[in-house]
């Protein structure tokens, strides 16, 4: 994987896992149907990266459960808090070597369109320089889900099309 593919990586997981920590009664569930993200990070110099998705309510569950899982193995605090729309999320998490720390808030919409603004630091930096990112998702539900795409299909903003449903499950972390 090349050098800005796992540091986008990186970052979305470091957003996921500080989002993740709310119970699933507690989280908003997102309307079904194809949505449009698009991502600016201070990273990718500010250069906004559209990307869709085709969601449903078992897509839904199971990317939750997914980041869940990863916060469990991979976090020492994970705090969030719920204030009318905005969801607060303060998260401390382990990649590698690296110590990341996140404050993201996210603005929901009723339950077709969200806010997410995330600070995350690295210590040490990721891949030697990154010490700091910030970034910012705008998600909108475009109506039902076309172009072809079914449940789980991602066209992420590289044109690559994944389906989350079709992954390979991960392997639990040593020693859990």
């Amino acid at each position: 994987m090349n050098r800005s593919r796992t540091f986008a990586a990186a970052l979305l997981l470091a957003a996921s896992l500080a989002a993740a920590s709310a119970t699933a009664a507690d989280y908003p569930t997102l309307k079904s149907g194809q949505w449009e993200m698009t991502t600016t990070t201070s990273a990718s110099g500010g250069t906004p990266r559209k990307s869709t998705i085709c969601l449903d309510a078992s897509t839904q569950k199971a990317m939750f459960d997914l980041s869940v899982g990863m916060q469990k193995e991979m976090c020492s605090r994970s705090d969030i808090r719920r204030d009318g729309a905005r969801y607060v999320t303060d998260a401390e998490c382990k990649l590698g070597e690296s110590t990341i720390k996140s404050h993201g808030v996210m603005t929901m919409t009723g339950d077709t369109a969200y806010h997410v603004e995330t600070s995350t630091t690295f210590d040490p930096p990721l891949m030697k320089d990154v010490r700091e990112s910030k970034s910012v998702i705008e998600g909108r539900h475009t109506g039902a889900c076309r172009d072809g795409l079914v449940p789980g299909d991602v066209v992420t903003a590289s044109g690559q099309k994944i389906n989350l449903n079709q992954l390979p499950p991960r392997a639990p972390a040593k020693g859990k």
